[in-house]
């Protein structure tokens, strides 16, 4: 199935000032991290942030800043945001179908929430160049389980593209001005 711009939620997970610094290639990811937000702001995408007991983690890191003071900003305990009854209420609230995961970490949070929101009978998109761990494998191996479980494995262009739809519009002309930063 495609992505659709009115149809999605694109929730970014726990990406925090002191975990963000031990994540393999942090900088790569957080850049596709924003790159990706702001397509999504200028598409009017819903967006959810997660962020994992900051009073240990931090807050979400300033790089998105620009990205989360657009969004609602909700606190957790749990693994998995779905665990979380203020992340229920907000992603039922939304009535999206299309959940767009990004964020750290790969194999812990994004595994467990994407899990969750799949049994829960959502369509999860998790983005590959925009997720993250400690280490590289273990985040290849999470994309393998969350792959094998049905869960959707896309780049940070394809949501981009789908969300577009088509070339030729004021939109597309005004955001692919800025892609070749991407």
């Amino acid at each position: 199935m495609l992505l659709n711009a009115s149809e999605t939620l694109l929730v970014i997970v726990d990406v925090q000032e002191k975990l963000a610094p031990v994540i393999h290639q942090r900088d790569k990811l957080i850049g596709r991290m924003r790159w990706l937000g702001e397509i999504a702001d200028e598409l009017n995408v819903a967006t959810l942030v997660t962020e994992q007991y900051p009073k240990g983690l931090g807050i979400s890191v300033d790089d998105l800043s620009a990205i989360i003071e657009n969004a609602r900003v909700i606190e957790k305990l749990h693994f998995s945001a779905w665990q979380e009854p203020q992340f229920v209420d907000a992603v039922k609230q939304s009535g999206k179908q299309q959940l767009v995961l990004m964020g750290m970490e790969a194999h812990v949070c994004i595994l467990q929430t994407a899990i969750d929101l799949k049994n829960a009978g959502f369509d999860v998109y998790v983005v590959e160049d925009a997720v993250g761990s400690r280490r590289e494998s273990d985040k290849s191996t999470a994309l393998q389980r969350m792959q094998q479980y049905g869960i959707e494995i896309i780049s940070s262009e394809m949501a981009a593209y789908e969300w577009l739809h088509k070339s030729g519009t004021d939109t597309f002309r005004h955001i692919t001005k800025h892609w070749i930063r991407g």
